[in-house]
Parts: structure tokens; C-alpha cells; sequence
């Protein structure tokens, strides 16, 4: 009898079924990650790479380094930006942040 009470002392009444239980915060702390965070990323990285791969000649894009021009040559990895009248920049694909229009910039630079 005093064998089983010293037992159940050490061992625990309750550590059978806390097991589970106590790993539910850090499953959702993860979910909560995923959802808020982690997908939403994915999601961005995935819309700009199609972006990237839909750049066709005659489209007006900016670049990461803030260079505005018209893209006059799409090739595997690269596009050739023309900047001004007879300045035609080689800029890597992945350097393509967005695709702007006149009005917008028009707009820009009134603000």
C-alpha cells in the first residue's frame, strides 16, 4: 500500500493526460505563423514572379534602383529598359519591381 501511494506521489495523476495538451499553444503559435505571416509572403513572391514573367516589350516598369523607362527587349533573364531618347539600360529581370503608366507618373510627380 505504501509502495502504490509513493507511486502515484512521483509519477503524477494528471501527466497522462497534459501530454497532448500542452503542445496545443505551440501547434497554433505555428498556425498563427502560417496564416499571418508565412502565406501571405508566398503569395507576393508568387504574383511578382508572374509579373516578371509576363514583361513584354512595349511595357513601362520601374526598378528596384528607381529607374523609370519603357522595355524595348525581353530575353531569358534579362530586358533592355530604354531610360531616354537613346539610352537603353541591360537590367536583370528580377531588378523589375512594378509596371507603372504615364498618368501615374504624371500623378507622382503633380503630388
Amino acid at each position: 500500500m505504501h509502495n502504490n501511494l509513493l507511486t502515484v506521489f512521483l509519477l503524477g495523476q494528471g501527466q497522462g493526460q497534459g501530454g497532448i495538451m500542452d503542445f496545443v499553444p505551440l501547434i497554433l503559435i505555428v498556425v498563427v505563423f502560417y496564416l499571418f505571416m508565412i502565406r501571405p509572403q508566398l503569395k507576393k513572391q508568387k504574383e511578382q514572379k508572374q509579373f516578371r514573367e509576363n514583361l513584354a516589350k512595349g511595357d513601362k516598369v520601374t526598378t528596384v534602383g528607381g529607374i523609370h523607362g519603357k522595355i524595348t527587349d525581353v530575353k531569358d533573364n534579362v530586358v533592355m529598359l530604354e531610360v531616354a531618347a537613346s539610352m537603353i539600360l541591360k537590367v536583370e529581370k528580377s531588378a523589375v519591381s512594378a509596371a507603372f503608366d504615364a498618368k501615374d507618373s504624371a500623378q507622382r510627380t503633380a503630388k
